[in-house]
C-alpha cells in the first residue's frame, strides 16, 4: 500500500515524511512511505499526499514544472485514489486562488481561495498557531478527533467551498476559517497534521487506514 508524498519544491517534506512513517509503523498500514518527484511513482501509488507552503500561484507553478505531475495527480484522484492535501496542497483543490492575482487550481472542490478577513481588525494575519477545531460533519479521517481538539495553522488565505456539504471542519479567527474540506476519496486540511501532536498524528493514521 505505497503512500507517496509529492516533492515539487514546496512543503515540509522532512517533518511530513517522519510523521507519516511513524504512523505507518504504528498502524501497520499505508507503507512504505516515499517522497518523490517522479510522476510514474505517483501513478503507481495507492495513496497520494500533496503538501504545500507559500503562495498558491507559486505552488501551482512548481507542481506544473514537474514533468507530468499535475496531469498524473488529476488522473489518479479522478480514479478514486485516496488523496490528502495539506495547507496550500489543500488550497489547490479549489477552482482558483486569488493570492497575488488569479491562478487556477485542480477544480475538484468548487470555490475560491481568498484572503482571511477577521471581523476583529486586531487579529493578526497570517493566522498562525494552535487553534481549536469545530467539526461540521463526520468523516473517517476525524475518527477519534473531537470538537475542541487543537491543530496548527499558518496561513493568510483559505478555501471557501461553494457547496457547504464539502466543508468538514473549521476554526475561528474573527470568523469562520476553513480547516478541512473533502468529497469522495479526496480530503484537504488547511492545518498541518505533520506537526507531531495527537490530533495531527491521529488524522494521518486514519488516512493510512482509510478505504473510501
Amino acid at each position: 500500500m505505497t503512500c507517496v508524498i509529492v516533492d515539487y519544491g514546496s512543503g515540509n517534506l522532512a517533518s511530513a515524511s517522519k510523521a507519516f512513517e511513524r504512523m505507518a509503523r504504528e498502524t501497520g498500514e499505508g507503507g512504505p512511505i516515499k517522497v518523490t518527484s517522479n510522476a510514474d511513482e505517483v501513478r503507481r501509488a495507492e495513496r497520494i499526499v500533496l503538501p504545500g507552503v507559500g503562495a498558491f500561484a507559486d505552488c501551482r507553478a512548481g507542481l506544473k514544472a514537474v514533468p507530468g505531475m499535475w496531469e498524473t495527480i488529476d488522473e489518479r484522484v479522478a480514479a478514486g485514489v485516496p488523496f490528502l492535501g495539506i495547507c496550500v496542497g489543500q488550497q489547490l483543490l479549489a477552482t482558483r486562488g486569488l493570492e497575488f492575482g488569479e491562478a487556477e487550481g485542480f477544480g475538484w472542490i468548487q470555490g475560491d481561495v481568498a484572503r482571511l478577513t477577521p471581523s476583529d481588525p486586531g487579529l493578526k494575519i497570517p493566522h498562525m498557531g494552535w487553534n481549536e477545531l469545530v467539526i461540521d460533519r463526520p468523516h473517517p479521517l476525524l475518527d477519534g478527533i473531537a470538537d475542541g481538539d487543537h491543530a496548527y495553522f499558518v496561513h493568510s488565505f483559505h478555501l471557501t467551498p461553494a457547496d457547504p456539504a464539502q466543508l468538514i471542519a473549521h476554526a475561528d479567527h474573527g470568523g469562520r476559517v476553513t480547516a478541512m474540506v473533502g468529497r469522495d476519496a479526496m480530503v484537504g486540511t488547511q492545518f498541518h497534521p505533520e506537526k507531531r501532536q495527537a490530533t495531527g498524528l491521529r488524522l494521518i493514521g486514519n488516512f493510512l487506514r482509510w478505504r473510501p
